[in-house]
């Protein structure tokens, strides 16, 4: 196919603003492109179905054009001519926005001199083929003296383009198609173009990454085609996403919740063959191996079959104890010197998800499932899975409580909000940042952000409580007030609504207890009695009605936010509140 074939096609579609109308002529265009004459039909094809998203590659390639925008300025005004130069072209896209329209108000096919790529002057279009020959050797050039050689190669595109080439060529070039075709549309235009249903088509993208590879086995083999594609270990996907929700949506939803710690960390994929690879992938798909060479031992010291994992990379301290997200970040970004970034900032893997298991894809099996596979595959021992829904409490173990060292991560099933809300307290204690909810019957559905996978929503609201009780810890934290009762006012008294003890780290109990201690009115055993003086802020998640509280309601998965040092008993919020709060 001739590029201005293409480039004529997306034309007529970024002028169409109806979407049945831009996915039918997008199929027209990928039925065009597989119809071409000749042996490179199917390349045709594979390359127009990436380059309509901005794309060169697959989405799993980590080869990359590397072209900033002023490169890409430079060989426009090389073509362009003697009397326009990349300044120009820089100050014309900033007023008129979009770079293709720059490039396709000039002139090219004047310029000669490049002897070396066989190229004259006028307007001989090249091939969809041989543009992807040309690019696919800018993204293999580097090192000394690459600037100009992108350049001429670029320059080798733009003199030989007609305006409506170069309009497409150069947003192509910097990744900014903006036709108004989205993954949906490249998905729902294959399945028209070549008669197979688009569910079909979208399990194939998941497993493949790949719109041109799928677009052309639909084209070649159809439907059967299709469901033959599978997972390949080595070629990451796009990971499952979560949304917001809430411990009721998620109990409303399911029978049984399956609850996660949430770490403060950077997701990961890892892909392993014994003896031959171990490769790791940031969210993005960039492969990351040699920044974290924690992972990969951690993965061959454990791994024994070829296996696909998801996880997160937490960074911690000497302790095992997790640090913040910005460490992470400092180990992702490390290119150099990453023996050294290791001894300042150490990584741990943490696997909660198993794609692949030797030679078997999971995706379609259910999250218990693969929960499974995962710890069979990781040697079983390394992690803790728990059904909590018969009322027995986790098998809590301090030290796993307090570090981040296993490489399998916990799983706990239960329909017990208590239960789950003992999950996020000790979650919150251990330094993480709270719980997963999640659809213990999904399937893995990489790329999409369902509602099978919930992150614990933030609290919606906060209330300002006064501190009329309290119990004391236990263990380390014994000879500290580790649980709070709080309270509303009715205007004559104060009302308990519920207990805090989650959003309190070792310092801030210390401070809490001293702060309390002077204020301790009476005590029995654990349980003590406080004069109304301290007012926290609490976060909470709903509020419920309850009998067991006095106000008549409660606080549901209650956290501390601060002390209002700026306030008295006059600002604790009112019983009144509560029940509006509560209505809306």
């Amino acid at each position: 196919m001739e590029f201005a074939t293409f480039a004529d096609h997306c034309v007529t579609i970024e002028e169409e603003s109806a979407d049945l109308e831009i996915t039918a002529l997008l199929a027209d265009l990928c039925v065009a492109a597989g119809s071409e004459d000749g042996r490179d039909s199917d390349r045709d094809l594979e390359c127009v179905v990436r380059f309509v998203q901005g794309r060169v590659f697959p989405a799993w390639d980590a080869r990359k054009l590397d072209i900033g925008p002023r490169t890409c300025y430079e060989a426009i005004a090389r073509a362009a001519g003697p009397n326009v130069d990349a300044d120009a072209v820089e100050r014309e896209v900033a007023e008129v926005g979009e770079v293709g329209t720059v490039a396709a108000g000039y002139e090219f096919g004047g310029q000669q001199g490049l002897g070396a790529f066989g190229v004259g002057g006028g307007h001989e279009s090249h091939t969809v083929g041989a543009v992807f020959d040309t690019l696919e050797r800018l993204a293999h050039t580097d090192g000394d003296g690459s600037h100009d050689t992108k350049v001429d190669l670029l320059f080798s595109l733009f003199n030989r383009a007609s305006p409506t080439e170069a309009r497409y060529l150069a947003r192509l070039v910097l990744g900014e198609m903006r036709i108004g075709v989205g993954e949906g549309t490249v998905r729902d235009a294959i399945a028209a173009a070549f008669s197979v249903p688009v569910e079909t088509v979208e399990r194939a993208v998941q497993v493949t990454n790949d719109y041109g590879h799928v677009a052309v086995v639909a084209h070649e083999d159809g439907s059967d085609g299709l469901e033959g594609l599978s997972l390949e270990v080595g070629r990451p996907v796009q990971a499952m996403l979560a949304q917001a929700g809430t411990v009721t949506d998620a109990l409303e939803a399911w029978d049984r919740v399956a609850v996660e710690w949430k770490f403060d960390g950077a997701r990961v994929q890892v892909h392993h063959v014994p003896g031959e690879l171990t490769l790791v992938f940031s969210r993005n798909m960039e492969d990351v191996t040699d920044a974290l060479p924690e992972v990969v031992e951690t993965v061959e010291s454990t791994l024994e079959c070829p296996a696909i994992l998801d996880g997160e990379v937490v960074a911690v301290d000497d302790d095992g104890s997790p640090l913040a997200f910005q460490e992470v970040l400092r180990r992702f970004r490390r290119k150099h010197d990453v023996e050294k970034a290791r001894e300042a900032v150490t990584v741990r893997p943490v696997f909660f998800d198993c794609l692949h298991a030797d030679g078997e894809d999971l995706l379609e099996t259910p999250l218990e499932t693969r929960h499974d596979r995962m710890e069979a595959v990781l040697g079983g021992s390394t992690g803790e899975y728990s059904d909590v829904s018969t009322g027995e409490q986790p098998n809590w173990d301090e030290a796993d409580a307090a570090t981040t060292s296993h490489a399998c991560g916990q799983l706990w099933l239960t329909d017990d909000p208590d239960r789950i809300e003992a999950i996020d307290a000790r979650a919150l204690e251990a330094g993480h940042e709270g719980i997963m909810l999640k659809d213990p019957t999904s399937t893995y559905t990489p790329g999409r952000r369902g509602q099978h996978w919930l992150k614990r929503k933030p609290d919606v609201d906060t209330l300002d409580c006064v501190v009329t009780g309290a119990e004391w810890g236990e263990g380390r934290r014994a000879t500290y007030l580790g649980t709070f009762v709080i309270s509303v006012t009715d205007g004559d008294d104060y009302l308990p609504i519920g207990k805090v003890a989650t959003g309190i780290t070792d310092e801030t109990l210390v401070e809490l207890t001293e702060l309390l201690e002077p204020h301790i009115v009476a005590e029995d055993g654990k349980t003590v009695d406080i004069e109304p003086a301290v007012v926290f802020e609490v976060g909470y998640e709903e509020i419920q009605p309850s009998p067991t509280y006095e106000s008549g309601f409660a606080l549901r998965f209650p956290r501390f936010v601060s002390v209002r040092s700026d306030t008295d008993l006059e600002g604790v919020d009112s019983l009144e509140r509560v029940k509006r709060l509560h209505d809306r």
